[in-house]
């Protein structure tokens, strides 16, 4: 799909009207201020023994700044973006504790959250809080940017997904084979008995249960935006 540059502008427009819409800070008002403590309390949940089955559904579980630098990137990369009514934006400030993995539907600002890990090489010590991103072969580290997420394939983690990376930090991406995939140390159980999930190889990797809802939220063509800050 060729998309215009004023198409581009009105997307970004409308984009950022989500992001200080939908996901505003809480300082707005009390109200929000009471709606941001009660979705950081689920988040909370979805690290201890009390973390439901099903992935956390939230409007404002995403915070704003990386909101907007996820709509500003689907902005600069809405010609190689083929679908823009959902993107995925994974939130690498927290821990993998929690559910950080979320796509969001840029109309109604609606999340759909999962617990995703990061690259070994992004977190030596296995302190489950990834310290720094590389683009770099052989790192096993995770990488920063906007992915386009493309096919499917089987592969040695079963069905997984290529991505491919459109930024200068993670064009390594698909020669890397960083993809969504899914792994036995992304389970919801990790967290009872470690605190924390597994490491990847750089990859995305969910729940073996999270996998097929994020492949049918997530498809082809739509864009993952992944960052710390």
């Amino acid at each position: 799909m060729v998309h215009s540059a004023a198409s581009r502008r009105a997307l970004l427009k409308s984009g950022l009207a989500l992001a200080g819409a939908v996901v505003v800070p809480g300082a707005v008002s009390a109200a929000l201020k009471h709606d941001e403590t009660r979705k950081a309390n689920l988040v909370e949940a979805a690290a201890t023994d009390a973390m439901p089955a099903r992935a956390i559904t939230s409007a404002r579980v995403v915070r704003p700044e990386l909101m907007r630098r996820a709509l500003t990137a689907l902005g600069r990369h809405a010609d190689a973006v083929r679908h823009h009514d959902r993107i995925a934006v994974v939130d690498f400030t927290a821990p993998s504790s929690q559910a950080r993995f979320h796509i969001i539907d840029v109309t109604s600002g609606e999340s759909t959250s999962y617990l995703v890990a990061h690259g070994s090489g992004s977190d030596p010590s296995h302190t489950g809080w990834l310290q720094r991103f590389s683009n770099e072969p052989n790192s096993n580290a995770s990488c920063e940017g906007a992915f386009l997420a493309s096919d499917y394939y089987v592969g040695h983690h079963g069905r997984s997904q290529r991505l491919v990376g459109l930024d200068a930090t993670n064009n390594n991406a698909l020669g890397r084979a960083i993809v969504v995939h899914s792994a036995w140390y992304s389970n919801p159980d990790m967290l009872r008995t470690h605190g924390m999930l597994g490491r990847s190889q750089g990859c995305f990797a969910v729940g073996e249960g999270d996998l097929q809802r994020v492949f049918d939220r997530l498809g082809e063509g739509r864009m993952i935006y992944s960052a710390k800050i």
